[in-house]
């Protein structure tokens, strides 16, 4: 551990001696270690060269520079492990006052009773280690901000961007998406993916819990559907094989909710195996919009051992399949009321018929209305796909 620096200014040569003895036991235990100065000037050249003194006993009536100068000083130092203690006659109460105005811990009076101060320095050491305890804290949680961000922009690179994502194909199928995290990072991801020239691969997914270990989770489970998805297995095959994976290594029974499709360019079939997610809107080129049935597989990587069956949905020209996390119909507003399906519906029918990034943008910005100035409480992700030809 180390000592307690203490810093004595006072142009009376005699205290220097009267502390030393009297703190000789701390000293010699490596508790305390001493500096002195016999004025103003003298002290601040030894806080330059001292930077971790933590205690300052200075008198206040001192030759060149006096002591409520120097607490000026100290004070533009903007340290506030540093504590001043002030020393002045008695009857001197007045500068004694502006002392302890201008921010010194504490005062004593001469001549000094040395009893008296070791307390006041007792009570000084107390809350300068209270301080550097908050000020490590502070620096931590300000390192784990910058980690977070730095995670951030990691989840969001991982996640495809580039819209269109097929240019090729522009004039075929439309395709985009957003996600929007309710933490610095979160547990919703989407993707999409060549399968070979007629075929891609379109994932939504949202993981258990939130913040870290959702983030974390979610960026093995894209990793392991991407993977096993682009071996060519089919939307069931594959989820059960992520489901194996992904729930014989779960901690603390984390899962994830998920729908992943096979888009076939040509036909406009969507080849499907929803594993306990939303079911996905589909918005017709007529005007009308209906919600897919409600998925009849399990949850992903909570059990072990399950088949995970397939469906299938036509797309026709102008069709929007609109994908999405529970973020989307569970946000709520400060009244604690919920968005819900039929707002959900009623948003995507007025959006029936425009671009896919129109689509995922407006519902978006249709919660946000709704949510008003209530926080977002869960990760919100959106992704449409439309045939187009």
């Amino acid at each position: 551990m180390n000592p307690v620096k203490i810093l004595s200014v006072d142009d009376e040569m005699d205290l220097e001696l009267l502390l030393t003895q009297y703190f000789r036991r701390k000293i010699r235990k490596g508790e305390y270690e001493f500096f002195f100065a016999h004025n103003g000037l003298e002290a601040l050249t030894v806080l330059l060269r001292e930077k971790d003194i933590n205690i300052i006993l200075s008198d206040i009536n001192m030759p060149e520079m006096d002591g409520l100068t120097l607490l000026t000083k100290i004070n533009e130092m903007h340290n506030p492990a540093m504590k001043c203690i002030m020393v002045s006659a008695y009857g001197d109460m007045g500068n004694i006052r502006s002392a302890m105005n201008n921010g010194a811990f504490d005062f004593a009076t001469k001549p000094i009773d040395l009893d008296d101060l070791s307390v006041t320095i007792e009570k000084a050491i107390e809350q300068i280690e209270y301080i550097k305890k908050a000020q490590a804290e502070h620096s931590q949680l300000e390192s784990l901000k910058t980690d977070l961000a730095v995670a951030r922009e990691i989840q969001q690179a991982i996640l495809p961007r580039v819209f269109p994502p097929f240019p090729e194909n522009s004039s075929e199928i439309d395709l985009a998406a957003l996600m929007t995290p309710a933490k610095d990072v979160g547990g919703d991801f989407y993707d999409f993916f060549r399968i070979d020239e007629n075929r891609i691969g379109v994932v939504i997914a949202d993981v258990s819990g939130k913040g870290v270990p959702a983030a974390i989770f979610m960026a093995v489970s894209r990793t392991l559907i991407r993977t096993i998805g682009l071996q060519d297995f089919p939307p069931g095959k594959c989820l059960t094989k992520s489901n194996e994976l992904l729930s014989a290594e779960s901690v603390d029974s984390m899962f994830v909710t998920v729908f992943y499709g096979i888009y076939h360019i040509d036909t406009g079939e969507l080849q499907y195996c929803n594993g306990g997610h939303n079911s996905p809107f589909l918005l017709h080129a007529n005007g009308l919009s209906e919600m897919l049935p409600v998925s009849r597989n399990p949850i992903v990587g909570a059990i072990e051992g399950l088949d995970f069956k397939d469906d299938s949905i036509q797309l026709e020209v102008g069709d929007t399949l609109v994908l999405y996390t529970d973020g989307v119909n569970e946000a709520t507003n400060s009244s604690f009321e919920e968005y819900g399906d039929d707002r959900m519906a009623e948003t995507l029918t007025a959006l029936n018929g425009k671009s896919c990034k129109e689509i995922v943008d407006g519902q978006l910005e249709s919660v946000r209305a709704f949510a008003g100035e209530a926080e977002q409480s869960d990760d919100i992700t959106i992704l449409a796909l439309k045939r187009k030809a």
